[in-house]
């Protein structure tokens, strides 16, 4: 483990602690047992098949990306979505974003520089979407919390600079070559550099393409909508009834979160979201606490069932291209 692995992870769990320390404090476990344990099944159910839903949608419009310049199977780009967003909820530091990654590499042979491209350009996008989507429902709610109307703001700067990154850089790839080549770097380090740099930026490029990037965009705000219909849904099987512009918050808030340094599951920053965003609107911190912990723990389920399943499936593929 390289030093800045380290110092990374050591972040991300010293900050869950103190999140968790946080959003726990004062808690009384005995409501957030009864919410629980008082959940509707039906309900939870279909929370469960929108959780299914939106993966299958997530691979359909990273599979608009990466059809750029490859043929990938609806199958695959599911099979390997699925078992990126299981690593992103076991491993630490969004590991999953390299599992999806040599997933989609080993079975269909496309660099994995350019896949990798598409799948950090697509997190870019929805942090884009997210900052949108809270901007403008903060002008609606008439006492919107101070914390994350300053919060939006950060993030909207790193979503425009990833925007221009995703705008621009494609355009400096011959730059770029130029100093590789000219680098006190062995010939064939440099070739190596040049072609992956070369990879990455074809997967940037695969958004300037206007056709391309409005289904994608268009795919994203049904993501992200039906995201919050399943956070109403999820309050609702507790008895909690939140708005669905409050929901849009949330769902804004834990998007962008995630971004964050973060342990397996995004432990702490969830649970911090959750009760940060839900109590100025009324609810208990209790409240928050159980709607989060119901809603993480289907994830865990439903990722956790499909995203195995896509491991096992790649570990097939690895097998066979082996003994061929």
């Amino acid at each position: 483990m390289s030093p800045a692995h380290a110092a990374t992870l050591v972040f991300a769990f010293a900050l869950a602690a103190a999140l968790l320390y946080y959003s726990l404090r004062g808690i009384e476990w005995r409501r957030v047992g009864r919410l629980v344990s008082g959940a509707s099944p039906a309900l939870l159910a279909a929370v469960a098949a929108m959780t299914m839903l939106t993966t299958f949608l997530r691979a359909w419009r990273w599979r608009v990306l990466l059809n750029a310049e490859a043929r990938v199977g609806l199958s695959s780009a599911f099979w390997a979505t699925a078992a990126g967003l299981f690593g992103n909820n076991f491993l630490p530091a969004r590991a999953g974003e390299l599992v999806r990654t040599y997933m989609i590499s080993a079975e269909h042979d496309i660099g994995k520089a350019y896949v990798l491209a598409t799948a950090l350009a697509e997190r870019v996008a929805d942090a884009i979407v997210l900052v949108t989507i809270a901007a403008m429902v903060l002008l609606m709610i008439p006492s919107p919390p101070g914390w994350l109307e300053s919060a939006a703001r950060p993030f909207a700067a790193l979503g425009l600079v990833g925007a221009g990154a995703i705008a621009i850089l494609p355009f400096l790839g011959p730059l770029l070559e130029r100093v590789i080549a000219r680098a006190p770097l062995p010939p064939a380090i440099q070739t190596r550099l040049i072609a992956t740099v070369e990879q990455g930026l074809r997967g940037l490029r695969a958004f300037h393409d206007a056709g391309r990037l409005s289904i994608f965009l268009g795919m994203a705000l049904v993501i992200w909508a039906l995201d919050a219909v399943g956070a109403v849904i999820g309050g609702a099987a507790l008895g909690l009834h939140i708005p669905i512009p409050v929901a849009f918050l949330l769902i804004a808030g834990l998007g962008l979160g995630s971004a964050l340094p973060s342990t397996p599951g995004y432990v702490g920053i969830y649970q911090f979201v959750a009760v940060s965003v839900l109590k100025p609107f009324g609810f208990r911190a209790e409240d928050a606490l159980a709607y989060i912990l119901v809603v993480q723990a289907i994830g865990y389920l439903v990722i956790g069932f499909w995203g195995g399943l896509g491991l096992a499936r790649y570990r097939l593929i690895l097998r066979s291209g082996r003994s061929g």
